[in-house]
C-alpha cells in the first residue's frame, strides 16, 4: 500500500488565524482592551517622541560653540592646484 502526503494550508492557516469569542459581551471587553492597549502605545510614543526633541534641543543650546573667525565667518585654510584637462590621443 502506498501513501502520499498532501499539505494542507487552509489546516495550517485556520491553527494560527485569530478568533473571535463568541459571545458579544466577551467581543466588546476584548475590543475595549486592544482599544486600551492602542491609547497606551500612542500616549507613550508621543512623550518619547516629544522627550527626544527637547532633549535635542537642550543640547544644541547648552553645547559650547566654537570660536568663529572674525566678522563671523569661518576660515578654511587649504592648498589648491589646478589641474588641466589633458587631451585624448588620437586614435588611428
Amino acid at each position: 500500500m502506498i501513501r502520499t502526503f498532501s499539505f494542507d494550508s487552509q489546516r495550517l492557516r485556520a491553527a494560527f488565524a485569530p478568533r473571535k469569542p463568541r459571545h458579544p459581551l466577551l467581543r466588546l471587553v476584548v475590543g475595549l482592551i486592544g482599544l486600551g492597549v492602542l491609547c497606551v502605545l500612542v500616549f507613550f510614543g508621543l512623550f518619547v517622541g516629544a522627550g527626544m526633541l527637547a532633549a535635542g534641543m537642550a543640547y544644541r543650546m547648552l553645547r559650547p560653540r566654537p570660536r568663529q573667525a572674525s566678522q563671523g565667518r569661518r576660515v578654511v585654510e587649504g592648498e589648491y592646484e589646478v589641474v588641466r584637462k589633458q587631451a585624448l590621443p588620437l586614435s588611428h
